[in-house]
C-alpha cells in the first residue's frame, strides 16, 4: 500500500546463514558473519525485517516443514544473542515439477513470484515500493523487480553465479553489494528520515 512502512525483505541461505545446499538441520545452520548485526541495525532504524526463503526441500522430501521450526528457533536465537531479531519468517514448501502432493504445485509464493513479499504487506502495512529485497541468487533480484521494491544482490553463498546469470539474462540488480552488512549500510542512508529509530 502507498506510504505504507518500509521492509527489509531478506533471502535466507547464502545470505544470512552459509548456503550448504538445503539446510537440514540446526547442526547444519551456521550464521554469516555480521549479519545479525546488519539485522540489529535495521532493526534500531524501525524497519521490519522479513524472511522469504524458498524451501523446496520440502518438497523433494529432504526435509519436512516441521524440520524448520528448530531451524529457525536457531536462526532467532542467535540473532537475538546480537539484539536483533526477524519480524517474520516466510517460507515457500513448494516445487511446482518435483516432488510430492501437496507440495509439487506452481504457486504464487516461490520467488520469483511475490506471494510472500504480498503478504507480508498485508500483514504489516507495507510499501513495497519503498522496501528492499536482499539475496543471493536471480530469483531474489526478479521478484524485487517485479514487486517494485529496491532488490540488492550480495556476493555472498551463490551470488557471484547469480550475478553472471543477471548479465546473461539481462536482470539489472539495482545494487550490487559484498554481503549483508553493506546493503543494510545503504538501507540505512536511503531510508534516513523515513523510519522511526528506536534506541
Amino acid at each position: 500500500m502507498t506510504g505504507g512502512r518500509i521492509a527489509v525483505f531478506l533471502d535466507r541461505d547464502g545470505t544470512l546463514n552459509e548456503e550448504v545446499n538445503f539446510v537440514r538441520s540446526p547442526e547444519q545452520f551456521t550464521m554469516l558473519p555480521g549479519a545479525a548485526d546488519a539485522v540489529g541495525t535495521l532493526n534500531r532504524h524501525g524497519i521490519i525485517v522479513c524472511i522469504i526463503s524458498n524451501q523446496s526441500g520440502v518438497a523433494r522430501g529432504f526435509f519436512t516443514e516441521e524440520d524448520l521450526v528448530p531451524i529457525h528457533r536457531k536462526l532467532e536465537g542467535e540473532l537475538g544473542r546480537s539484539g536483533a531479531r526477524i519480524d517474520r519468517i516466510y517460507y515457500c514448501p513448494h516445487h511446482p515439477t518435483e516432488g510430492k502432493p501437496p507440495y509439487n504445485v506452481a504457486c504464487s509464493c516461490r520467488k520469483p513470484g511475490i506471494g510472500m513479499l504480498q503478504q507480508a504487506a498485508r500483514e504489516f502495512g507495507l510499501d513495497l515500493q519503498r522496501s528492499f529485497v536482499v539475496g543471493d541468487r536471480i530469483v531474489d533480484i526478479q521478484a524485487g523487480r517485479a514487486a517494485g521494491a529496491t532488490s540488492m544482490l550480495v556476493l555472498t553463498g551463490y551470488g557471484p553465479h547469480a550475478l553472471e546469470e543477471c548479465r546473461e539474462q539481462g536482470v539489472s540488480p539495482d545494487y550490487i553489494v559484498r554481503d549483508i552488512a553493506e546493503a543494510a549500510g545503504i538501507i540505512i542512508q536511503k531510508t534516513k528520515g523515513e523510519t522511526p529509530e528506536n534506541d
